[in-house]
This record gives C-alpha cells, structure tokens and sequence, in this order.
C-alpha cells in the first residue's frame, strides 16, 4: 500500500506551523496507524532528517496518549483509539492529512503532540473520594445497587484522550467532565463530597478555556470508550443540586 501523508510539523508552540507531505511506500494493511508513522520516522531519522512527534505509551487503547486528527475526524475513520486504528481502513493511493488535536485548552508542544495536563487539573479539583486509611473492608459491607455499579463501570471507562474535545466545534470537555462527575456520583463512597465536586470540577473546566456545551452530540459520536451523551445531563442535574 503506498499512501501521501500530509501531517502538521511545528517545531514549538511559538513557532510556525505547517502542513508537510511525505509519501510512505509498502505499508501492509495490519500495521496499525501509529506503526505506519513509526516507518515514516525510520525513514526520516535515514535520512538525516527530524522525526515526526507524536504521543503514545500502551499502544493497546487503554491510555489515551495517541491523540490525533485524522482526516478531520479525532483518531481516524474508525470509533477507536489511534493506536488500535488499522491501515486496512484506508485505500492504496489514499492521501491521509494528520492533525494534532485544535483547542484552546490543549496547547500544542510539538508536531502532533499537544499538552492535555487541564484534563488533570480538572480531576485535581474534585475527582476524589473520601476514604479511611487501613485495611479494604469487606466487600458485602456497602451494598450498591447493580444498576448503578454498572453504569459507574461504564462511564468509568473514559481514558481522557481528548477525543470529545477535538469532536466539539467549541472544545467543549463536558462528556469527559460528565463521565468523571458521574461514575463517583453513583457509588455511595462518592457521596461525601458530590455536590462540591460538581461545583469544584465545572469551575476548572472553565478556567481552562474550554468551551460550553450545545449538546451536539460529535463528543459521545467520537468516543472511543463510547462514553453516552446523558453523563451530561447527570452533570448538570448535579450541579442545579449543589447551587441550591
């Protein structure tokens, strides 16, 4: 498979940016897309040139680091993660433009790597529980109700890659936010601090220039965890709670 990338190079955040093509031959469609980049980079570091940069740590859809636009689209074609995105959903010939994510709140580093630490001051603010020191008490002694055990395991599956984010047209981080807000919502340990935590947590995700929310829905569309679209809703019917 022979394939034209044009993919975002910009040396630093105050440096200027542009889009720079390079053409990649015998890629096998069972690479996965962030090994066809790493062929590019062999290729590049061969020939004396500076290497494409570009996140990525478990390569196995669990972490989030592998963030990137991909023909417009947050992690390419396919709902899934950049590094579980495979060259068999592209065509020999294609042309593939590769992005780093555009928002506000994440400024750009490098190349296609760009810097999501406000998703981790948004978790410092309130993305906690109060707990006693010592021992694990014994599993029967919290009842939780199924139905929401199993909801706090799903919405508990967001990895804070930025997808939502970059799907947005107003960088909105509501459906991350919602996913954080609502799977300690649940669980009665998260109890304690719920309505301080909504406040806390919606009060850092604006100071984090992000954007409001127009429930669009592109945020959930893009979601590699697909996290669903009504943790929003939860986070507001909290935060009408705690303001009270």
């Amino acid at each position: 498979m022979n394939l034209t990338l044009k993919i975002w190079r910009q040396a630093g955040p105050d440096a200027k940016g542009e889009l720079v093509t390079y053409p990649v031959t015998d890629i096998t469609e069972d690479m996965s897309f962030l090994e066809m980049l790493d062929v590019l980079n062999e290729e590049l570091i061969g020939k004396g040139q500076e290497p494409v940069a570009f996140d990525s740590d478990c390569r196995e859809g669990i972490c989030g680091m592998c963030s990137l636009m991909i023909n417009g689209r947050p992690h390419g074609p396919e709902v899934t993660t950049t590094c579980q995105l495979h060259m068999r959903s592209f065509s020999d010939g294609d042309t593939i433009t590769i992005e780093p994510w555009r928002a506000e709140a994440f400024p750009l580093v490098r190349d296609l790597i760009v810097d999501r630490s406000s998703f981790d001051r948004i978790i410092q603010a309130g993305g906690y529980i109060s707990v006693n020191t010592g021992a694990a008490p014994e599993a029967n002694n919290l009842q939780v109700q199924k139905h929401k055990a199993d909801r706090a395991f799903d919405v508990a599956t967001c990895i804070g890659c930025g997808a939502c984010v970059a799907a947005c047209p107003n960088a909105s981080a509501m459906l991350f936010l919602g996913a954080k807000v609502s799977h300690l919502g649940e669980l009665p340990q998260g109890q304690a601090e719920r309505d301080s935590r909504v406040v806390k947590m919606l009060n850092q995700h604006d100071a984090e220039d992000f954007g409001g929310c127009q429930n669009l829905g592109e945020c959930s569309a893009a979601c590699p965890k697909e996290i669903p679209l009504d943790v929003i809703n939860q986070l507001n019917q909290d935060f009408l709670r705690a303001k009270k």
